[in-house]
């Protein structure tokens, strides 16, 4: 892995820093990336789906999961783990990652995780052949392709610090601040940096400073590398054995901040909890000296730094070995944006021709094309483009549930209220809102109790048991005249299609040993056409790949009931249409058909 980072890096953001994804946004908007670079966001306490956030002056939605799995599982491109959660947090969410697998690079902003537990992990890491950033950092970055966070501060100073396109530097820091300093430095001195990591501040982090160098020696974008390090610790002698070695041949400035230590009479910690030395070795002087000897470009002092990094940039500039780069065109990111008030995810009314989940309505609308009403509620409803034998039970059921005679609740209303003289709109609604737990919602309950059966392995026996407990009569079973010697065509229709078109049919096998049993108790205890169309709208949408937990949810929703609403809403408008063309007048309810049984009012 020559290069940690390219434009079409994206990465899991575990939890929901709004600010810190912003700020990758904004970077991501102004070097014109392709794809945002956070896919997805962990936050588990979270009851959202998404997440707004601006990409220049729109909106864009990120998707929020409750777990590491989950987001993994929907975004299996991200192979970026951005860790921020908090020190007491952080340490399980890494190795939850390590163990999941798939995540080339893990960033961990958290500092403090006990030393212990911290070997444990960067060990494991290793052995993972992951590279973790951290803990205790900023994060790292390439620039002109994908930056983690806060690295690099806000968008001007990125640009100032020529942040937004690659330049030839290879630039490893611990310190996050003098990370910012340093890229700084390096635009003012030279063309800017072509990788930057800062690899945090506490003892044992997972990737040294010798894992990166040995990086950027084989990422060919890398022309010279800088590494800042600081009192404390020996990860210094490691590179200075790779360029005793030849392991790394390209020229190299360092410099080890703390050599004011040796004015203090004792021991003295600088910041990061690595940043003290414990030993004469671990002083920045000491370090400082060693490099220098195997012809690391070292400063006589942090102030010098500027003039070696300008002198070895125009030598290897003058050998032809860093060419003059050209500035990039950038997108500028408003200062003012309006959060939008709607989301809109199923049409787009804005170009030339409105869209149907991305399909121009004049591709799915007239005869030639093959499409009909059950292709446009698979793109409206759910975003997919569904099977022919998919589409036509869709305007099976619609067909189906269309009318059921005058004398059904909902009908019944809409025919009075035309007969009031209200309009179609009106009568209409008053129809519709009969729909519910009596009156077409058997298609929701059929649905949820016999998945629920089907999905806990319940004999028919026990089903029925466990319907008692509810105190639920079992939705979908039963009708008030057809019975096993009087069928209902309408269940026998739709039998009939799924047996021969439906790739399989579990849950109304399931449902029909279920039927054995209830009517052997009552014939007419059958499924009826509201538990078959439940029932086989379940086993449509496994065979379309939806997991458990989609179908559940597109139950709960009342997806099923939407089904009868359209399908009802044909029969309605004929029945107000049929009450208009006869002009018939207003209705009043006989009065032999009410039961009167008024009382004088008690006197209080």
């Amino acid at each position: 892995m020559s290069k940690l980072f390219n434009r079409n890096t994206q990465a899991i953001f575990w939890n929901n820093n709004k600010t810190a994804i912003q700020r990758m946004l904004d970077y991501d908007y102004t070097i014109k990336r392709e794809t945002p670079s956070v896919a997805a966001i962990v936050a588990p306490t979270s009851g959202n789906k998404f997440e707004k956030f601006f990409w220049g002056g729109d909106e864009i939605m990120i998707p929020l999961y409750k777990s590491t799995a989950e987001a993994k599982a929907a975004q299996p491109q991200a192979d970026v783990l951005l860790n921020f959660a908090s020190f007491r947090t952080a340490y399980d969410v890494t190795m939850e990652a390590l163990n999941l697998g798939g995540f080339r690079s893990i960033m961990i902003t958290a500092e403090g995780i006990p030393e212990r537990l911290a070997r444990g992990m960067n060990a494991f890491a290793r052995e993972k052949q992951v590279t973790v950033i951290g803990p205790a950092t900023v994060g790292a970055i390439v620039p002109g392709a994908f930056k983690i966070a806060n690295i690099g501060g806000t968008i001007s100073n990125i640009i100032n610090s020529k942040l937004h396109r690659a330049g030839s530097c290879g630039l490893v820091t611990r310190s996050g601040g003098l990370f910012n300093e340093l890229s700084n430095i390096i635009a003012i001195n030279a063309d800017g940096i072509a990788e930057g990591v800062a690899i945090g501040g506490d003892r044992f982090v997972g990737s040294v400073f010798i894992d990166n160098l040995l990086r950027m020696e084989d990422n060919p974008d890398v022309k010279y590398m800088i590494l800042l390090g600081e009192v404390g610790g020996t990860e210094e002698y490691k590179v200075i054995e790779a360029v005793k070695s030849g392991r790394i041949k390209k020229p190299i400035i360092a410099w080890c901040i703390g050599t004011i230590a040796k004015y203090y009479d004792s021991g003295v910690q600088f910041g990061h909890a690595g940043a003290s030395a414990n030993a004469e070795t671990e002083t920045a002087e000491y370090k400082n000296k060693a490099m220098a000897e195997v012809g690391i470009h070292v400063p006589s002092s942090f102030n010098d730094l500027p003039e070696v990094i300008n002198g070895v940039y125009k030598e290897l500039h003058a050998e032809g070995i860093i060419k003059n780069i050209a500035e990039p065109e950038l997108n500028v990111v408003p200062n003012v944006r309006r959060p939008k008030q709607f989301i809109c995810t199923i049409s787009d009314d804005r170009g030339d021709e409105a869209t149907y989940a991305g399909f121009p309505i004049s591709s799915v609308a007239t005869p030639d094309t093959g499409k009909g009403i059950g292709d446009v509620i698979s793109l409206l409803w759910f975003k997919k483009q569904y099977p022919e034998w998919a589409t036509q039970f869709i305007e099976t059921v619609l067909k189906t549930v269309a009318d059921h005679g005058p004398a059904v609740s909902g009908a019944h209303n809409a025919k009075v209220t035309a007969r009031a003289g209200k309009s179609v709109v009106e009568s209409l609604v008053t129809g519709l809102l009969t729909i519910g737990p009596r009156f077409g919602g058997a298609i929701d309950g059929a649905a949820k109790y016999f998945k629920y059966a089907d999905d806990h392995h319940l004999d028919p026996k026990a089903f029925l048991n466990y319907m008692k407990k509810e105190g639920v009569p079992i939705p979908g079973i039963g009708h008030r005249i057809k019975s096993l010697k009087n069928p209902d065509l309408r269940v026998e229709g739709l039998k009939k299609f799924a047996q021969e078109y439906f790739p399989a049919t579990p849950l109304l096998d399931y449902a029909l040993t279920v039927e054995q049993l209830t009517t052997s108790k009552k014939e007419n205890l059958i499924l009826n056409v509201d538990g078959t169309i439940g029932i086989l709208m379940v086993d449509m949408w496994r065979a379309l790949g939806y997991s458990e937990e989609e179908i559940n949810e597109f139950i709960e929703s009342g997806t099923l009931n939407a089904f009868f609403i359209v399908g009802r809403s044909i029969g309605f408008i004929g029945h107000v249409l049929d009450e208009k063309r006869l002009a018939m007048p207003m209705y009043r309810h006989p009065m032999d058909d009410i039961l009167y049984d008024v009382q004088e009012a008690e006197k209080l």
